[in-house]
């Protein structure tokens, strides 16, 4: 069953799909400016000259082509009953085409659902850009690290990628080094690494259009005992959130395995974010690992499994993992050491 004919099953009217990664996933077409009304009978693609070339070689689709305001023509062009995206349409696109008359149901997630799920041909995308990414963290493990700034670690990664077969890094390669490592999502600074301290480097390669995502904690020399005691205990969480995730297991459920283990060394109030979230198409996406997931994990969901240890004004620690939900457990696609390295 093509992906267009999962989604009609679970639909109650017509589908504005406007989230351009849906319309992609479904299509295979990628534009900045295209819409996907998935009806019934037929299925229109909606995009403006620029794309029209592209468009009209999407097998299995009537391609419309409207004026770059796409949602000003396609309130023109369509009427009755049209569900849409409700995370993907702003306030004011909501306005313009409820303007044209249409009565507008709003849905939530349902392309999302299905592309939690991964069929063979993604796993085979994601489980190379696992590989890639592994390869290329265990090449940067190689290099200086003290005295280069995070911004310079941080494209030099980014080049790894691709020297072992990516197209490029799957979002801003995250390197944080000393007390910036404290902060979850850092972004890279002109702050020189030292000696003696942790470096969180979080980053993914790409390929075939799929993102992997791992994290890797590295020292620059001997750390203080409190940091020493804080990786121990966060990669026996994460081993223990590994062990947790299988089908059938909830969001909750895989977070809690972790939280508790991170809990019990003394150290949970310093674990505040969730466990993991699915990746694919986007770096985040569906299913979630949390303490507020409303989701049950499923054979073919790809997540990650990276708790974190945040010692404000010392430095931080996250090890992640990406990962396919099996029935029995988890295949592990980033394979470069979780040991504590210690680099130069």
């Amino acid at each position: 069953m093509s992906r267009v004919e999962r989604l009609r099953t679970t639909l109650e009217e017509p589908l504005l799909v406007s989230n351009g990664v849906n319309v992609r996933y479904l299509t295979g077409f990628e534009s900045s400016n295209a819409a996907l009304l998935v009806e019934p009978d037929r299925v229109r693609l909606f995009s403006d000259f620029r794309y029209a070339d592209a468009a009209r070689a999407v097998d299995g689709v009537e391609f419309v082509e409207v004026a770059r305001s796409l949602l000003a023509s396609l309130a023109e062009l369509l009427d009755g009953r049209v569900g849409f995206e409700a995370d993907a349409v702003t306030y004011s696109g909501h306005q313009t085409l409820a303007a044209g008359g249409l009565d507008l149901v709003p849905r939530q997630g349902v392309v999302e659902a299905l592309r939690a799920v991964k069929d063979e041909g993604e796993l085979d995308a994601i489980r190379r850009a696992g590989a890639i990414t592994s390869a290329a963290f265990e090449s940067f493990a190689e290099e200086r690290f003290v005295g280069r700034t995070e911004r310079e670690l941080s494209w030099r990664l980014d080049e790894l990628f691709r020297e072992h077969g990516g197209d490029g890094a799957a979002f801003e390669t995250i390197v944080a080094s000393g007390a910036n490592g404290a902060r979850p999502h850092a972004r890279p600074t002109d702050r020189e690494v030292g000696a003696g301290e942790t470096v969180v480097i979080d980053a993914g390669a790409t390929f075939g259009g799929y993102l992997a995502d791992c994290t890797r904690t590295f020292a620059t020399g001997p750390l203080p005992d409190e940091l020493r005691d804080a990786y121990a205990a966060c990669l026996e969480g994460q081993l223990a959130g590994l062990a947790a995730v299988r089908a059938g297991v909830t969001g909750v459920e895989a977070d809690a395995a972790a939280r508790e283990s991170i809990a019990g060394a003394g150290l949970g109030e310093k674990f505040g974010h969730g466990l993991g979230h699915g990746v694919g198409l986007e770096v985040h996406e569906a299913p979630r690992l949390s303490r507020e997931s409303g989701d049950t994990l499923a054979a073919g969901n790809v997540v990650t499994v990276e708790p974190g240890v945040y010692l404000e004004g010392l430095g931080g620690i996250r090890i992640e993992d990406l990962v396919i939900v099996t029935g029995d457990g988890a295949e592990v696609l980033t394979s470069s050491t979780k040991d504590l390295v210690t680099v130069s």
